[in-house]
């Protein structure tokens, strides 16, 4: 016969939906086509079970072939036809839910059955494969054995996503089945609902009804009624999946056909989905059964596949629990010998299952067939696991499943490879990491790196976090397995639909067509567009450098350039050019090792929203607090792409927690040093691209953070610089408008032997006094020394050597006159002065302006105050160009992005692009008015800027934040109040009016006059006909084209007055009121966390004024001179920017990064102690502990069962050393010298006495 599907691939099938009209051409039917009469039928029957009359002509014609055949064969005497049953099952009166079902031949190929099932009715690539062999038929299942499937098997298979293979029938264990899987699909999650698959496999002619299913051009869906859904009856389960209904050409016979075990044999075979080095596991449960099972035991177990016995269950169950049980290893093991005599020990064995065969199988006719079959399954007992499930429960059945899978593995391992690493695969394909804690990694295998790395890679791509964890702490080097390739391939792993996979794809469509143009000569964007991206196309390390550069924007430098040469390459399209090219050919850097491996493996996780793989790798990574902010900086801007609300959330919780981690890690660090805290703030990170921690959180959004004591601390610091934080404000202004008082004792003042003290300590053993812990150094925070530092052309080295001891660097002595001038002029908080001074009279030179010196051109010119503003907005202006263009290290592009991002700044350059606006317009006589007109706007524009200036301020700076908060709230408010007034204003002119073609007067009366009547603005003389109006109007056409005032209709003047007041009753109570519960609910949220926005908002008022010049506006051009010389012209390099960025090398960071790794064990250290002390932990170990005892108890009835064995082995003993003594007794030829000894029973009653 013809093996039909050979040579056809599964997984080519088309998805296709409903189009299946390729069915029928490849899967076939069988239909009996030779009639063998059945003799007990006298003629009426086939011995296929079909009747004379369903038989074709050609079946019945052949009698003499008929007469000489004695037994019905299918193979033979079927032939095979186009199926008529297929698709989509709906069971009338059940459930909503389709089903699949499928007829075919018996020989039909495994893989075409398995490829249809994955690809064409979608059906979840499974994990674990558990065929249920036996329970058949109507035999009531006993109540265990219920408990069993549902609490143990369907439960575990839930957990691992397995399919449970059965025969698919409303009777036996198949109905228990169906109905376990639809309770637990019922109370699980929407995650975890399809992860169970129940298929059927059952014989197509004894399914009833079954010809409701035929359809030559498939059912899509077929109606399937069941009888007496109560009963158990042959027709199908509505709680199964899917159908495979097995043709032989009989009918109503039950028997195995040989197809089910194909398919799981093929199934075996196939890798798991995910992991391509682990094959999907299949096991075998049998569960009762009949004596004519056992040649498909034996048969299955040739081909190594895993028995799990339900011992207790009935029939064949108890049959083959009871050999292997009772007939120890030893025993086996003398079988298989020679022995002399009569009485070998090969014929005992033989004895000993013959005496089984008829005690479980009485009425078997032929039972030497049944000894044999039962022999050849003893031989292979190894992979054979027997379960006493009224014994032991079904709480540990996962385990149970587990272990048998593991004992079978072991024994078809292959002599090179490791048995246990198959083990390990299964482990960690069930998640099961405490089975591999306490079988595997209990101290008695010793693990290496090669059998690590292939379940490490399945850990990492299925998170497994506790896997990987476990891994890294059992002889896995993180260093040696994270190659460049290794970790690309992890990227090529990520999930479609994810937002981190459009991106990736994004980016590479982008390279692929630079390359194309690159070779084809076309435009880069043609070639992307006409580009066709294959299954082949691989993610590189390039596509994942542009993805975070777009998430971290201008924080950090390009990520991962190093390892293509680009890091010295600025321009983003070179780059990309020079990336396209490399890719283009064999790239050698995937061999080389990640140069930072933990950080690389926190960056995938918390790309893909893993949580626990993600903190994991943030307690293995170096520089905590650093990544947590970073982390958190990633998943706040992947919230923003991405669609799903849940997704969403999770993302935002997370990156709230890293926040959290952040702020708890710094605390911890700054209890312990202060100094090194600081250290740690403004640290420049050789691992994150050269960013700080302070640049990390104010790009994450981080308030909690900047809130953190330490962090305001430095803040203050900065900000008052060498003078006390207690000063006060009048002190401040009058020493700034009498310089002299600087010298005097009105402002305090640090004491330089304060920042010094630790420089004249004795030297400890590494050469340091000891404030050497201070890697900051005093050249920071005195800041007197820094400008001095940017005085010079070429500053000495902060951290000089002397005889290779580092020693801290100290500022040549200047005079008291000198220093206490820098010390007070180059302080933050005395730039910020002087701003908000120079401000004030900006804003007063302004006003005087335009109220008193802003004349038309004349040719007596302009006033001398007119060209004073025109100087001082020159000189802002030139602070504005230097805060763009000299100010970073950033690359012009980078720096004007950064500015237009802040809205402060873009008011600036509303406000200076209106004053030039007016300026122009002003000269000439016939634009004068409109720009005087911009002027006037320019000045409510450069007066509202100063509201940024009091962001400083502790209790003004949250409210400005409230204000700008508010002022979303009013858009939604404008936006109904719109709608509401454009219905009202129309409506009513229309009304009151009825023609009106002035359009001045129709936007008035339409949009303002209905504004108007919210503040109570009401002309009711004009809308109520009853008042006396004197306002002269008429009725003629003509004269009301011409512009005078239409009369008032009267007519509908009730319904004007009935539309202003339901126009009042909405604006002025629900709509003002909706206004204010607006407001309350914002000014509420913001109050609450009044000081973290205050705290976050001050970090960039500080960068702003340490940034700048000391001196303000006009002045300020004076600074502005000094720095073009000296930046311009002499190429002095600035000294400035890194006051917030400190990079630190050889030892100073080998000490800050061991000693925040320490600050982190502590840290993690603590939360442990903590989350254990919890009562939900406690619980837990509780939970252990009993479980604990539970297996003792279980290991306790095991050697019970040894002992019963042992026993029964004495008994023979006994029995044969009796026969023995019996036998010598009888015999003349030997004469004992003694009487044979008593038996302890007589010996026992004769002590009594």
């Amino acid at each position: 016969m013809r093996d039909t599907g050979r040579g056809v691939d599964g997984d080519n099938i088309d998805k296709s939906g409903k189009d299946q009209s390729w069915i029928p051409k490849i899967i076939k039917k069988r239909v009996c086509t030779t009639f063998v009469e059945d003799s007990l039928s006298n003629g009426a029957l086939c011995q296929c079970g079909g009747e004379r009359d369903s038989h074709g002509s050609v079946a019945l014609g052949d009698y003499f072939s008929t007469a000489i055949v004695n037994r019905w064969d299918s193979a033979q005497h079927s032939s095979e036809y186009p199926t008529d049953a297929f698709g989509e099952l709906q069971f009338a009166g059940a459930s909503r839910r389709h089903s699949y079902f499928l007829r075919l031949s018996w020989d039909t190929h495994p893989s075409l059955v398995y490829g249809l099932m994955r690809n064409q009715w979608g059906l979840p690539a499974p994990n674990l494969v558990v065929s249920i062999v036996g329970g058949e038929g109507r035999t009531k299942v006993k109540t265990w054995v219920r408990e069993v499937l549902r609490q143990g098997l369907v439960k575990a298979s839930q957990s691992t996503g397995a399919w449970i293979l059965t025969e698919g029938l409303r009777e036996g264990v198949g109905r228990c089945v169906g109905e376990a899987v639809r309770d637990h699909a019922t109370a699980a999650s929407s995650v975890s609902l399809n992860r169970v698959v129940a298929l059927g496999i059952a014989p197509w002619g004894l399914v009833d009804n079954k010809e409701t299913l035929v359809n030559p051009e498939g059912s899509f869906p077929a109606k399937y009624y069941v009888q007496n859904m109560s009963r158990d009856s042959c027709c199908l389960d509505n709680n199964h999946q899917a159908f495979l209904l097995v043709d032989d050409g009989s009918v109503g016979r039950r028997g195995e056909t040989g197809f089910r075990a194909k398919l799981e044999d093929f199934i075996s075979h196939q890798p798991i989905c995910g992991s391509g080095s682990i094959d999907i596991p299949v096991l075998c449960m049998l569960i009762s059964g009949d004596a004519g099972m056992l040649e498909r035991v034996d048969l299955s177990l040739k081909s190594s596949m895993p028995w799990l016995v339900l011992a207790g269950s009935g029939g064949l169950a108890d049959f083959l629990s009871d050999i292997l049980d009772n007939l120890s290893p030893a025993t086996a093991a003398q079988s298989s010998g020679e022995g002399d005599g009569d009485a070998s020990p090969g014929v005992d064995l033989k004895d000993k299952v013959a005496e089984r065969v008829k005690k479980h199988f009485p009425a078997e006719k032929e039972p030497d067939k049944l000894v044999e079959r039962a022999l050849s399954i003893y031989q292979m007992r190894d992979f054979i696991t027997v379960y006493h499930g009224e014994q032991e429960g079904p709480n540990d059945f996962d385990t149970v499943l587990l272990k048998t899978l593991v004992g079978a593995s072991k024994h078809h391992a292959s002599v090179n490879a490791s048995p246990y690493n198959e083990e390990l695969k299964l482990a960690v394909t069930w998640n099961r990491v405490d089975i591999a804690k306490s079988e595997l990694f209990n101290g008695d295998i010793h693990w290496t790196y090669e059998d690590l790395k292939d379940s490490m890679t399945d850990a990492l791509i299925n998170d497994k976090p506790q896997f990987v964890r476990l891994f890294t702490e059992n002889g896995l080097n993180i260093l040696d397995y994270l190659t460049y390739g290794r970790l690309e391939s992890l990227y090529g792993s990520v999930a479609e639909g994810t937002v981190l996979y459009h991106l990736l794809q994004r980016h590479l469509v982008e390279r692929l067509g630079t390359a194309a143009s690159n070779q084809e000569g076309l435009p880069s964007k043609l070639a992307a567009e006409n580009l066709q991206i294959g299954p082949t196309t691989e993610i590189t390390l390039f596509e994942v450098a542009k993805v975070l550069e777009l998430l971290m924007g201008d924080i950090c430098q390009p990520f991962y350039y190093e390892a293509f040469g680009l890091e010295d390459i600025s321009s983003k399209s070179r780059a990309l050019r020079r990336a396209s090219k490399l890719l283009h050919r064999e790239c050698s850097y995937r061999k080389d090792r990640c140069l930072s491996p933990w950080t690389s493996l926190f960056i995938w996780a918390v790309l893909q929203n893993r949580s626990e793989m993600a903190t994991f790798f943030w307690e293995m990574a170096g520089e905590s607090v650093l990544s947590a902010l970073s982390g958190c900086k990633i998943l706040r801007e992947m919230s923003k792409l991405e669609v799903e609300t849940e997704n969403k959330l999770s993302m935002k919780e997370l990156a709230q927690r890293f926040e959290n981690l952040a702020h708890d890690m710094f605390s911890s660090c700054y209890r312990s040093n202060e100094s090194r805290s600081f250290t740690l703030l403004i640290r420049k990170s050789t691992v994150w691209g050269g960013t700080t921690c302070l640049q990390m959180g104010m790009g994450a959004d981080a308030r909690l953070f900047f809130s953190h004591d330490g962090v305001q601390s430095l803040l203050s610091q900065i900000w008052w610089g060498d003078m006390k934080r207690n000063t006060d404000v009048w002190k401040f202004l009058l020493t700034f408008f009498c310089p002299v008082l600087c010298y005097t004792n009105l402002i305090s003042f640090r004491k330089q032997e304060d920042q010094h003290q630790g420089e004249d300590e004795k030297p400890n053993e590494d050469g340091l006094g000891k404030d050497s812990d201070s890697l900051y150094g005093h050249t920071v925070f005195s800041f007197s020394d820094i400008k001095h530092i940017d005085s010079d052309e070429q500053g000495p080295p902060r951290t000089p050597t002397i005889k290779g001891r580092r020693v801290s660097y100290r500022a040549p002595k200047r005079p008291f006159i000198v220093s206490r001038w820098r010390q007070f002029w180059f302080a933050p908080v005395t730039a910020f002065l002087g701003n908000v001074v120079m401000y004030f009279l900006f804003l007063l030179l302004f006003a005087w302006v335009l109220l008193v010196d802003f004349k038309p051109p004349s040719s007596s010119g302009l006033a001398l105050t007119e060209y004073v503003l025109y100087f001082w907005v020159f000189t802002i202006v030139c602070e504005e160009i230097r805060e763009i263009f000299f100010l970073g290290t950033r690359t012009w592009r980078q720096r004007v992005r950064v500015y237009m991002q802040d809205v402060w700044n873009m008011c600036d350059l509303i406000a200076i692009l209106l004053f030039i606006v007016g300026v122009i317009c002003r000269t000439f006589t016939w634009s004068y008015g409109f720009g005087r007109d911009a002027m006037c706007v320019d000045y409510m524009v450069f007066t509202v800027r100063l509201i940024h200036i009091f962001a400083i301020h502790k209790q003004l700076g949250p409210k400005i934040i409230i204000v700008g908060k508010m002022m979303k709230d009013i858009f939604f408010f404008l936006f109904f109040l719109m709608v509401w007034l454009m219905a009202y204003g129309v409506a009513n002119q229309a009304l009151i009016y009825a023609y009106d073609p002035s359009l001045e007067r129709i936007l008035r009366r339409v949009f303002y006059r209905p504004y108007l009547h919210i503040f109570g603005q009401i002309p009711v003389e004009e809308m109520d006909v009853g008042m006396q109006w004197d306002v002269p109007c008429t009725d003629n056409m003509t004269l009301i084209e011409s512009g005078q005032e239409p009369c008032r209709t009267l007519h509908s003047n009730w319904l004007v007055v009935i539309l202003l007041v339901v126009y009042l009753l909405v604006t002025n109570i629900l709509l003002i009121n909706l206004l204010i519960a607006m407001f309350s609910s914002t000014f509420s949220e913001v109050q609450a966390n009044s000081d973290i926005y205050w705290k976050f908002q001050r970090y960039t008022l500080v960068v702003q004024y340490h940034s700048r010049p000391s001196l303000a506006p006009p002045f300020i051009i004076l600074s502005h001179i000094n720095l073009f010389i000296r930046r311009v012209i002499r190429k002095v390099p600035s000294i400035k920017i890194q006051h917030f960025v400190l990079e630190l090398k050889g030892k100073d960071a080998n000490k800050l990064k061991t000693w925040e790794t320490i600050q982190k064990e502590d840290f993690l250290t603590a939360q442990n102690k903590i989350q254990k002390s919890s009562d939900s932990q406690r619980l837990k170990r509780m939970s252990v502990k009993v479980d604990g005892v539970f297996k003792r108890m279980t290991e306790s009835r095991d050697v019970d069962h040894r002992l019963r064995a042992l026993e029964n082995e004495m008994e023979y003993c006994s029995n044969a050393l009796s026969w023995i003594i019996d036998t010598l007794a009888q015999g003349s030829t030997f004469k004992p010298p003694r009487p044979p000894p008593a038996s302890r029973d007589v010996f026992l009653s004769s002590k009594s006495t």
